[in-house]
């Protein structure tokens, strides 16, 4: 039983599984990475749920983007949920293809394959970003570009 020597499981109730036990996550519930183009939330990574993929909220602030970056090793799926903006990703030969992306949209970035988003658009542009597997959250934790705040504080600029 999961979790374990709960007594309302015991019982035959089904109660809400939190934080660190996987199966169900809020944003309050998980940290806030900041950078200056934006935040993230990754509500569902290795240390949040122990899940391979990783998933996450993405918020790039008007006028500004996630420029042109790769994630070697990591596949990655963008699904775009508000705002409006220009997606790139390049292709086999590493030409820059473009295509102005709102919500509805996604793109598909193969591994290693350079790639940004930027927000065209007057309000924040929320997406949710998808890694297969995961690790590139890692990567941009460890940034020094990257202001971490722990769950439950709201992130706010200098």
């Amino acid at each position: 039983m999961w979790p374990p020597d709960d007594p309302l499981e015991d019982a035959g109730v089904v109660t809400e599984t939190r934080i660190g036990r996987e199966r169900f996550v809020s944003p309050p519930e998980v940290e806030t990475m900041q950078f200056d183009w934006g935040t993230i939330k990754w509500l569902s990574e290795s240390r949040v749920t122990g899940s391979g993929i990783a998933v996450g909220l993405v918020i790039l602030e008007p006028g500004k983007g996630h420029l042109r970056h790769n994630h070697p090793g990591s596949e990655e799926v963008l699904y775009y949920v508000s705002g409006e903006g220009r997606q790139m990703v390049e292709d086999e030969a590493g030409n820059p293809m473009y295509r102005d992306v709102r919500a509805g949209d996604a793109a598909y970035i193969p591994a290693g394959v350079f790639h940004g988003t930027e927000n065209t658009g007057w309000e924040p542009m929320r997406l949710i970003a998808i890694y297969n597997p995961g690790g590139p959250e890692a990567i941009l934790r460890d940034m020094p570009e990257c202001t971490t705040f722990p769950p439950g504080v709201i992130a706010t600029r200098g």
